[in-house]
């Protein structure tokens, strides 16, 4: 895995050795291309961090900050080892998605949220797409206009509730991303 473009563009990342599951280049590279300019001068939560690829990227394209937020020790060494391989600073979080979330200080604190949760596959599994959806925090922590990047099962409709607006939602393979906006 690499960074696609900007000032760390074929910056080779490290993938922790845990249960992770890695935004594809061909995925990222969607992404910020449908973000476009709104990167630049943003400032991004990514949650599930796993490597920090999609905040390493954003930081790349000129994001001005990055909050990463991963509960597994492992995956947050491999966030540090990125960023210092890139030379990025940023703040790194060890803690539970929702704990972090529910703890936050500073409300509309982020212009972009990217959450790449594990997906539930099978029938009982925790579906944190639809946990993250329903949580009151995510668009508190949203700044006007902001908006939540949201990687999900292709073949599963997301449950989209008030306020969530979905703008986009395009299959890659065996992903799916969905662009969700406050109105």
């Amino acid at each position: 895995m690499r960074v696609v473009a900007g000032s760390a563009r074929g910056t080779v990342l490290r993938v922790p050795r845990a249960e992770v599951r890695p935004t594809m280049e061909v995925v990222k590279s969607a992404i910020f291309s449908a973000l476009g300019e709104a990167v630049s001068g943003a400032r991004v939560l990514d949650l599930f961090a796993g490597s920090g690829a999609l905040g390493i990227e954003a930081l790349s394209r000129g994001a001005a900050s990055v909050t990463f937020v991963e509960k597994e020790p492992v995956a947050v060494a491999t966030i540090r080892q990125n960023l210092t391989k890139t030379r990025f600073t940023a703040h790194v979080v060890e803690s539970d998605i929702f704990s972090y979330l529910d703890r936050r200080g500073a409300a509309a604190e982020f212009d972009l949220i990217f959450a790449d949760p594990p997906y539930a596959k099978r029938p009982g599994e925790r579906d944190f797409a639809s946990e993250l959806l329903a949580s009151p925090a995510i668009p508190e922590a949203l700044a006007a206009g902001g908006v939540f990047i949201l990687e999900h099962l292709p073949r599963v409709e997301l449950p989209l509730r008030l306020p969530w607006i979905c703008t986009r939602d395009k299959r890659y393979g065996a992903t799916a991303v969905a662009f969700l906006m406050v109105p």
